[in-house]
């Protein structure tokens, strides 16, 4: 059965709530797991410094192991909004492929923070590992582990060093950077990355009525 995960943090626990019923609106059958850091913690013994940024910051890369590195697993961060069936993703997968994503293009960020209040920093590969689509028997995603993801420097986790040149391409309307795209992108899934509209700050974000539907 396909498997997706989703990045949990305990401070914005409503977004998590959200990302799984937009799901279920779609796809009532699929296995959906909570990556929460203190699972992680204590069930998988994972250890790492948090650099400020969310609880699942590193964890995410754990998806190959919690899948038993076998099949194909979804990640997602918890701030999306799905307006498909994220089964659909399988359609792109090729099996020489460690892992997919979106490959965003270089953007500057529209605020030096976030949410309530996390980084907002610009780099290269901004927002590739906010969306994943693991071939967990993949020999690179076999890689990653408790002891390798605690260890491996933060730009080689989420620029995906890892995969070397084994990372497929998805399509942009499956990972839709809210206030970053517009109308010429037809969305099948909202990424509200600077901050849902839960935040007064974003409450008039774009597609916002999508992301109240799920409250």
């Amino acid at each position: 059965m396909f498997k997706i995960f989703i990045g949990h943090d305990s401070s914005q626990a409503q977004n998590t709530s959200v990302c799984e019923r937009s799901i279920r609106k779609y796809n009532k059958d699929v296995e959906i797991h909570r990556i929460e850091l203190s699972d992680m913690e204590t069930k998988w013994g994972f250890h790492r410094d948090n650099d400020g940024s969310t609880e699942f910051t590193y964890t995410r890369f754990l998806v190959p192991m919690l899948a038993e590195y076998k099949g194909y697993a979804l990640f997602c961060d918890s701030d999306f909004v799905w307006l498909c069936d994220p089964e659909e993703l399988l359609g792109y997968a090729d099996k020489n492929d460690a892992v997919s994503c979106v490959k965003h293009d270089r953007m500057p960020t529209r605020s030096r923070e976030k949410m309530s209040g996390q980084r907002n920093d610009e780099y290269d590969r901004k927002w590739w590992s906010s969306l994943m689509l693991f071939n967990c028997e993949h020999q690179f995603c076999k890689r990653l582990s408790t002891q390798s993801v605690a260890r491996l420097p933060a730009a080689s986790l989420h620029r995906m060093y890892w995969a070397t040149n084994n990372i497929g391409s998805l399509p942009v309307e499956y990972n839709y950077l809210v206030g970053y795209y517009g109308d010429d992108i037809v969305p099948k899934a909202l990424h509200f990355t600077d901050g849902t509209p839960l935040y007064t700050k974003y409450k008039d974000e774009p597609f916002s009525e999508k992301y109240l539907e799920f409250i």
